[in-house]
């Protein structure tokens, strides 16, 4: 029995859920432009940080797992496109080298406006660079083997959490990259700041890859939104249940003299790396949406957030640039009302700014996702 869903729907709901968690990446890349006078830290504090706040630094999170997840599901879709394991490990070395000399050049200038730079910042787009690098390795392992290693990977990383290297050794820097945030000094003048540590993503890119034949040609849609669901709510039982009892590879969680503020300290977790706790509860959170959107078919808004997912990198470096500009902007008009900050006085107008943007910013986006359909001859555009 050939599957029902036809592979542009199937696709059509993946482009979907990256498009949403592209929105919630602005809201949080607003609140870090124009509240940087109220910066939360990771996890957050419950005692200082309000409910507003906090939901909108916790819809984030769920951007770079779902994002690193279907980036891995969809390099399966594109070996089963080309030409199998061969093309699409070639593809992945490739890209993933593009995106860390992307992290370097115009990533780095959007967020600092420095030439040269003293500090980079290796980030979302480092990280994924680098695990599709690795991940060019992985797809030739046999397929358990594969998922197998990337739950060892997502579940077993909080194991290493107490080893810790002598500071400015090579050990430590190596160690930095992979697993422990730290700053790796280059030379008097350049600083390395490793936000995001690469050993957790890869684990769960290779688990999107390893997901990959849930959406082949063949695959029945009702099975396929069985595994969605099974797995969704697997991941969210386990998280609760470990959470429940303060259990493994995250900060204990507190009852408060409010409801709201119990709930956020059972939902605070370490993102920088990923604990198995937060992987859990945002990559659940993912599987069933995927599972929803699926099941929407083409409804209109589902379709907008189709198009912001389906050029993503173009996306990133947009938005990136225009809130540079439009921060310039305000500082020019306003001064700085912060200190060295110009900053909104509440998490309200953060919200304002990211409802406007996605208005301002849909055409070109648009343009560019139907550029890259129309124009196959050029092919560098799937790098972006």
């Amino acid at each position: 029995m050939t599957d029902a869903v036809p592979l542009r729907q199937r696709l059509f709901s993946i482009d979907a859920l990256r498009g949403l968690v592209i929105l919630f990446m602005l809201l949080d890349h607003v609140r870090e432009t124009f509240l940087m006078q109220r910066q939360v830290g990771d996890p957050m504090s419950i005692d200082s940080t309000e409910p507003a706040l906090f939901v909108s630094r916790t819809l984030a999170h769920l951007c770079a797992p779902v994002f690193v997840l279907l980036t891995g599901l969809s390099a399966w879709l594109y070996g089963q496109k080309y030409q199998g394991t061969r093309d699409v490990s070639a593809f992945l070395f490739k890209r993933g080298l593009f995106l860390v000399v992307l992290e370097f050049t115009l990533v780095s200038f959007a967020w600092t406006f420095q030439l040269p730079p003293s500090v980079i910042y290796l980030q979302v787009i480092w990280a994924i660079g680098i695990s599709m690098i690795a991940l060019a390795a992985l797809v030739w392992l046999p397929r358990p083997l594969l998922i197998t290693l990337a739950l060892l990977i997502i579940g077993g990383h909080n194991l290493l959490d107490g080893v810790h290297f002598a500071q400015g050794s090579a050990l430590q820097h190596a160690w930095s990259i992979l697993h422990e945030r730290s700053w790796i000094d280059v030379s008097d003048s350049l600083r390395l700041r490793v936000t995001y540590p690469v050993l957790p993503w890869i684990g769960v890119i290779a688990l999107g890859y390893g997901l990959g034949p849930w959406f082949a040609t063949g695959m029945q849609p009702a099975l396929r939104q069985r595994y969605l669901l099974l797995g969704g709510v697997g991941a969210l039982v386990g998280f609760v249940l470990l959470r429940a009892f303060n259990g493994y590879g995250e900060k204990p969680w507190h009852t408060y003299d409010t409801g709201v503020q119990t709930l956020m300290s059972f939902c605070n977790m370490t993102k920088y790396p990923p604990s198995l706790l937060f992987l859990a509860l945002t990559l659940g959170i993912g599987l069933l949406l995927l599972l929803a959107f699926e099941r929407a078919g083409h409804k209109r808004w589902i379709g907008v957030l189709a198009v912001f997912g389906s050029a993503p990198m173009f996306f990133y470096l947009l938005h990136l640039y225009v809130l540079k500009v439009l921060y310039i902007a305000c500082v020019a008009l306003f001064g700085l009302n912060y200190g060295n900050y110009f900053g909104f006085d509440s998490v309200g107008a953060i919200w304002l700014v990211a409802l406007l943007l996605p208005l301002a910013l849909y055409l070109p986006v648009r343009w560019f996702a139907g550029l890259k359909a129309r124009r196959r001859d050029l092919g560098w555009l799937k790098y972006l």
